[in-house]
C-alpha cells in the first residue's frame, strides 16, 4: 500500500494561487493514480483533479479546469495540485489519494481511491 501526506494549504486571498503536495511513500514503485479530492463544510467530498502514472492521463472537475494544473515528480514520489486564480468556492479541506486501477482513464469517483492522505485546509479570502 502507500502512505500519502499533503502540505501547502493556507490562507489566500481571492484570485491568488497555491501549491499543494502529496508526499508518498510505501508501495510507489508500482504505478498508482495520483488523485486530488476536496471537501467542504457540510458538503460531500468531490473530484478536484487526477493524474495517471506517467503523467500524460489528466481529468479535472469542470469548476477548476482551466485555473488548476496537477502534475507528479516520480522520482521524488511527490504529486503536485497547482491552484491559481483561486475563488472563496475553493475553500475546502484538500485530500490527496492514490489509486491502483489499471483501466485507461483515470477515474473521478472516490471509492476509486483506497489510499488518503490526512488532508491540508485551503481557505480562500474573498
Amino acid at each position: 500500500q502507500v502512505q500519502l501526506v499533503e502540505s501547502g494549504g493556507g490562507l489566500v486571498q481571492a484570485g491568488g494561487s497555491l501549491r499543494l503536495s502529496c508526499a508518498a511513500s510505501g508501495r510507489t514503485t508500482s504505478a498508482y493514480i495520483m488523485g486530488w479530492f476536496r471537501q467542504a463544510p457540510g458538503k460531500v467530498r468531490e473530484f478536484v483533479a487526477a493524474i495517471n502514472w506517467s503523467g500524460d492521463i489528466t481529468s479535472f472537475e469542470d469548476s477548476v479546469s482551466g485555473r488548476f494544473t496537477i502534475s507528479r515528480d516520480n522520482a521524488k514520489d511527490t504529486g503536485y495540485l497547482q491552484m491559481a486564480s483561486l475563488k472563496s468556492e475553493d475553500t475546502a479541506v484538500y485530500y490527496c489519494a492514490a489509486s491502483y486501477f489499471s483501466g485507461s482513464y483515470v477515474p473521478q469517483q472516490p471509492y476509486r481511491y483506497p489510499y488518503w492522505g490526512q488532508g491540508t485546509q485551503v481557505t480562500v479570502s474573498s
